[in-house]
């Protein structure tokens, strides 16, 4: 904030509301840069991606998703306000991610959303939002690819960005 005053904590805007985030574990550190190393290296220059960065979704949200994409353009005073994708890697932050972050990113300017369950061991793919809903929601699991609805050619196996069992 611009007062300093939550320098020192990971917190998030969400609805008007200041939440608090769990400080990341190794396998939710190592889930996000798998993710954004993918797709990176696979986007090249066609758009941006950023982690745990500040995402202009709304007026009174202001998130730090895990990933997200968004368009090149210059970005010197104000946070990206559109993303073609968003990941968020959850499994502490499961019932926060479906249940309020769905819903926020639906009515926000983003074309897709995608949840990493560490604890359901499946990627949650959401798209076609409408309000505050979205269309569709599927499930992927081990030995799937799935690639993001702006960016078919880019491919990310499930395997890789899910922790290894046991």
């Amino acid at each position: 904030s611009a007062e300093g005053f939550f320098d020192k904590e990971r917190v998030e805007l969400l609805f008007g509301v200041v939440v608090e985030m769990v400080p990341p574990g190794p396998e939710h550190e190592e889930s996000v840069e798998r993710v954004w190393r993918y797709i990176d290296r696979q986007l090249s220059d066609r758009a941006r991606v950023r982690i745990a960065a500040p995402f202009a979704a709304t007026d009174e949200s202001e998130p730090l998703p895990d990933v997200f994409v968004f368009p090149n353009g210059e970005y010197w005073r104000a946070h990206p306000e559109r993303a073609l994708l968003v990941v968020e890697v959850a499994r502490s932050s499961l019932t926060i991610d479906r249940r309020v972050k769905s819903v926020l990113y639906a009515g926000a300017n983003v074309d897709e959303y995608w949840i990493v369950s560490h604890r359901d061991d499946f990627v949650e793919v959401y798209r076609n939002a409408g309000g505050e809903m979205w269309g569709s929601v599927t499930r992927h699991g081990r030995g799937e690819v799935i690639s993001p609805l702006a960016f078919p050619d880019v491919k990310i196996p499930v395997n890789e960005i899910l922790p290894p069992r046991g």
